[in-house]
């Protein structure tokens, strides 16, 4: 039986997958693809920045640091996102004095920066955007550093990207930026899969990452505007009423219900924003039998009434 109209079977083809639903919800973008190659001891400043930078060593290591955070050692083959958007530093050692980035980038060639001869270290990456308005639903779950080892389990799609990435910025083939960009969002979603893999965190990553709670997170994500019980959702966990709300709570830091009305405001949020339909349609698409309903828990959950979110209001609070 159905409840209403999918809310988003335009932006998935896979409705059963938390994860696409998220990153199609906020349509990530390549703005840059770049690389840096650099030689003996160095350390360089970098400006904070729009979205979530993604980053992959080839060859040498160093350490990362970002304002607020434990400096991480990167070496060959592992990968980086840095997702708050800080200011952040590099280096081979934490010591040394900074330069600032924009005085090597400034130089850049196709897109790679060289600094002091650059024989001993190339690094590649790209800086993601969002066009979507809710980066904080993913990336919010995220530490500031989501540092991915080459020696992980299932890392041979994101080694094989990442060969394929460098080779792309080094040779500069025709569609080389095209094939770079496609690369790189490849080796995002791969970096969040290996993050998922390794079980850490807490929120709704960690719970996708559970085999009863994900069960419920993909029924909802399957049918979001279905009137839900505990009792349905508990199911599909294959769990009890009780020990499924506790657990649910537990994970993710919020009740089953508070996730379920959090995702039916996203999308529609972002149905207010990118289609002309009514409000009063958008709301019945997500569960609600009136506008007024609708208009109440959307007001409740992300602080300013639909008509003002559509006319381009931002919300008052997360809506993680």
């Amino acid at each position: 039986m159905r409840y209403g109209p999918r809310l988003f079977r335009e932006h998935s083809e896979h409705p059963l997958d938390p994860l696409s639903d998220i990153l199609s919800l906020l349509r990530p973008r390549t703005a840059v693809s770049a690389g840096l190659r650099a030689g003996g001891d160095w350390a360089i400043r970098f400006p904070g920045h729009e979205g979530v930078k993604f980053n992959a060593v080839i060859h040498g290591a160093c350490w990362v640091s970002v304002d607020g955070a434990e400096p991480r050692r990167i070496a060959a083959g592992d990968c980086f996102l840095l997702t708050r958007g800080r200011p952040f530093r590099m280096a081979t050692d934490l010591s040394l004095p900074e330069v600032e980035s924009a005085r090597i980038y400034d130089r850049a060639s196709d897109g790679i920066a060289t600094f002091q001869g650059g024989q001993d270290f190339f690094l590649v990456g790209g800086r993601f955007a969002f066009d979507g308005d809710h980066a904080g639903l993913l990336f919010g779950e995220l530490p500031a550093i989501v540092h991915v080892s080459r020696a992980s389990d299932q890392a041979a799609v994101l080694r094989w990207s990442l060969a394929q990435l460098a080779t792309e910025l080094a040779e500069g083939a025709p569609g080389s930026r095209l094939m770079g960009d496609h690369l790189a969002q490849i080796m995002l979603l791969q970096v969040l899969r290996l993050w998922l893999s390794g079980g850490r965190g807490s929120g709704w990553l960690a719970a996708l990452a559970d085999p009863r709670l994900g069960r419920a997170l993909r029924a909802i994500h399957g049918e979001p505007a279905r009137r839900w019980t505990l009792a349905d959702l508990a199911a599909a966990a294959g769990m009890s009423r009780t020990s499924f709300a506790e657990r649910f709570r537990r994970v993710v830091g919020r009740t089953p219900f508070d996730y379920l009305a959090r995702w039916r405001m996203q999308l529609a949020a972002d149905r207010l924003r990118r289609s002309g339909d009514s409000v009063a349609t958008i709301g019945y698409a997500a569960g609600y039998a009136s506008e007024g309903a609708f208009s109440a828990a959307f007001r409740r959950t992300m602080g300013c009434t639909p008509s003002a979110y559509r006319r381009g209001a931002q919300p008052e609070q997360s809506c993680g």
